[in-house]
């Protein structure tokens, strides 16, 4: 009788493919069937100051995310350490939905917030600003600013619609930079000190917390969000077919292991520097364009915390 009973929904209006504010209406419906207070907000001011308060209060059973992956790490960035977070997902990859099994229906989500599990996660940061899936520097990021633009001209209503995107939004960006983009060579520093350099640059850079990644899994190998490091990948070859080749074998199988242009490695602390002075690289995280190199990268141990299945819960304890 004395467990949490107050829920937070934040709706994010800008994610995902179409409007989610009726998803969000019907799970706050749900949420009350079940006896739980639901408040649905879409300042994000206001989620901050009353998730802190109610966090601090012992009274908030989750912070419910209506939107993507970028809508999560927004959250988590906001919150003390600790609070319970989850997701109905609204987003275009839903990445962390997908890896946690979160469910997308409002009535599935309601249920799983009354009965789910809190999960103690790792977070990184990349100059300071926070993420939980990925860091990556190259083309990709390159293709996630193009449509950040595009987006943010529909938003403001340049283009006859609410800025929603799907994965159709992409096209046009990754046939322009695929043709254009000069894949600049990255400099990678690791290791707990920045003391240790890779022997060569690459031109495509991957970092993961969560092993997601666009359509499928990450390209790096094993990445676990409670292992306290982060897992890299990167590419050596720059071109559009050495490009294509080696992503389009990290998906089929992971193969992409066997290829001589190929490095991994695991850290806690990562510098990436253009390999050539005052080069423009661009990086993203999450999939959100986030600016250009250089960037200083560090993990967080157990920043997140994440509200999922009891199951999921339990497999992943097991």
């Amino acid at each position: 009788m004395n467990e949490p009973r107050r829920i937070l929904i934040s709706l994010n209006p800008k994610a995902g493919r179409r409007p989610a504010a009726q998803r969000a209406e019907k799970l706050r419906a749900e949420l009350a069937l079940r006896g739980f207070a639901a408040d649905l907000l879409t300042d994000l001011d206001e989620v901050e100051q009353r998730a802190k308060d109610l966090f601090r209060a012992g009274t908030l059973r989750a912070l419910v995310g209506v939107g993507g992956d970028g809508t999560a790490a927004e959250l988590v960035r906001r919150t003390d350490p600790g609070t319970p977070i989850t997701l109905l997902p609204a987003g275009t990859a839903n990445l962390i939905a997908k890896e946690f099994r979160l469910p997308f229906s409002p009535a599935k989500s309601a249920q799983m917030i009354e009965t789910g599990t809190p999960l103690s996660l790792d977070a990184a940061e990349a100059n300071g600003k926070l993420f939980l899936i990925m860091f990556t520097a190259g083309i990709d990021a390159e293709i996630v600013a193009q449509v950040h633009r595009k987006r943010e001209e529909a938003f403001r209503g340049t283009k006859g619609s609410r800025g929603h995107i799907g994965y159709r939004s992409y096209l046009r960006p990754v046939l322009k930079s695929v043709c254009r983009y000069p894949y600049p060579a990255i400099q990678v520093i690791t290791g707990e000190e920045n003391a240790g350099s890779a022997a060569r640059p690459v031109r495509w850079a991957f970092l993961f917390n969560i092993p997601r990644y666009g359509f499928g899994a990450a390209p790096c190998l094993g990445s676990d969000p409670r292992d306290g490091r982060l897992d890299y990948c990167g590419f050596r070859r720059g071109g559009l077919f050495p490009s294509l080749f080696g992503i389009l074998a990290a998906f089929l199988g992971r193969s992409h292991r066997f290829l001589p242009g190929c490095v991994f490695g695991k850290g806690a602390r990562f510098q990436f520097t253009p390999h050539k002075p005052d080069t423009p690289i661009p990086y993203q995280i999450d999939g959100d364009p986030a600016g250009h190199l250089p960037a200083e990268i560090q993990i967080l141990p157990r920043r997140f915390t994440l509200l999922v299945p009891k199951q999921e819960a339990a497999r992943r304890a097991g």
